[in-house]
């Protein structure tokens, strides 16, 4: 076998955690999701396209976490998470892209340093009906077609981050150091969130804050806030969510228009009695601040039927339309580009934890 980089760093890491059970609670844990999907507009002519695509419900990852005991209800903790390419194998980015944090955890809740989800990604992601899919959601972004996904971060380098809980109440904030010679605030980003739970409700709040260098020509730096509200609602077999997302990045650079869009959406989830989930959802993105005319304001309608094989493996099937007015292009991903005004898509696929 070639002992590559990467090889190298995998058994040194799972050697690593094997010998470390006798100390602490080391887990070797994944998500392989892999399917196929068919969509119009894919080429630059208007062509259909069927491929094989990694991630239909999730993206695939694999990682390693575990906890100390240090007594007195402190817990030392780890995370090192990293992303795969199902249809070809690869590596997702760097190693470990998703995560790579160590911390403290105990009675105050939890904070760890190093690169990590924000606190806006831990909780937008629950209020999500398609449980940030890959494929067909715009919870994130919107389409990657266009100017901008009107969207937020779900990943920061030089993070530091809290998480607790505290009766109903979650909440969270971080702090991702930008590390700028020109200023402590140059490219530092900061979030803030909130969850109350009530009877089957929950309901969310979200801030967030990237900052941009600074601009010599106009000593300002560009500013981009993002914030949402949000609820969900369970009752028997059914799940309803609805949330609005407003961005608003204010440029530093001198006679630049601003960027601003609303994004909304709701859903809807129902489990039938035995093994099947069927769920609906509505992205729109209102764009603003764009020439008359221009702005393409696209909607997306998805839906999903998935059924469990077991507690670890599912299979699922999606389908999803999108559409944009005056004539403007959209898609259906938050990663590729569709060419037409109208977007089809169909995606088949399995998923397997372990």
């Amino acid at each position: 076998m070639k002992n590559t980089p990467l090889t190298l760093a995998v058994l040194a890491l799972c050697t690593a955690a094997g010998s470390a059970q006798a100390q602490s609670n080391v887990q070797v844990y994944g998500l392989l999701d892999v399917g196929m999907e068919t969509a119009t507009n894919q080429t630059p002519t208007g062509g259909s396209m069927t491929r094989v695509i990694s991630g239909g419900m999730n993206t695939s990852r694999w990682g390693l976490r575990g906890s100390e005991d240090l007594g007195g209800g402190l817990k030392a903790v780890f995370n090192l998470e990293g992303g795969i390419l199902m249809d070809t194998g690869a590596q997702d980015g760097a190693l470990f892209k998703r995560q790579a944090n160590v911390g403290l955890e105990g009675a105050f809740g939890r904070v760890v340093v190093g690169r990590s989800f924000t606190t806006v990604y831990d909780t937008v992601i629950g209020f999500d009906p398609m449980g940030f899919a890959p494929f067909y959601s715009w919870a994130t972004s919107g389409p990657a077609t266009g100017p901008s996904k009107y969207g937020f971060t779900t990943q920061y380098d030089n993070i530091i981050k809290y998480a607790g809980t505290f009766g109903d109440w979650r909440i969270g904030a971080n702090y991702a150091a930008g590390e700028q010679t020109t200023g402590a605030q140059d490219s530092a980003k900061t979030g803030f969130s909130t969850v109350y739970k009530i009877g089957g409700a929950n309901l969310m709040a979200t801030w967030e804050r990237n900052n941009g260098n600074t601009l010599p020509a106009t000593g300002n730096r560009d500013k981009n806030t993002v914030w949402h509200v949000g609820g969900s609602y369970e009752t028997g077999p059914v799940k309803l969510w609805a949330v609005l997302r407003d961005y608003k990045l204010v440029a530093g650079k001198a006679l630049t228009t601003d960027v601003d869009a609303t994004t909304t959406w709701a859903g809807i989830a129902y489990k039938t009695g035995g093994a099947t989930t069927l769920t609906g959802a509505v992205y729109h993105v209102n764009v603003k601040n764009v020439a008359a005319g221009k702005d393409s304001d696209p909607t997306m309608y998805v839906a999903r039927y998935r059924y469990a094989l077991s507690k670890r493996t599912d299979l699922h099937v999606t389908a999803a339309y999108a559409k944009a007015k005056n004539g403007q292009l959209t898609g259906l991903s938050r990663d590729d580009p569709g060419y037409g005004t109208t977007q089809r898509g169909l995606t088949i696929g399995m998923q397997h934890r372990y």
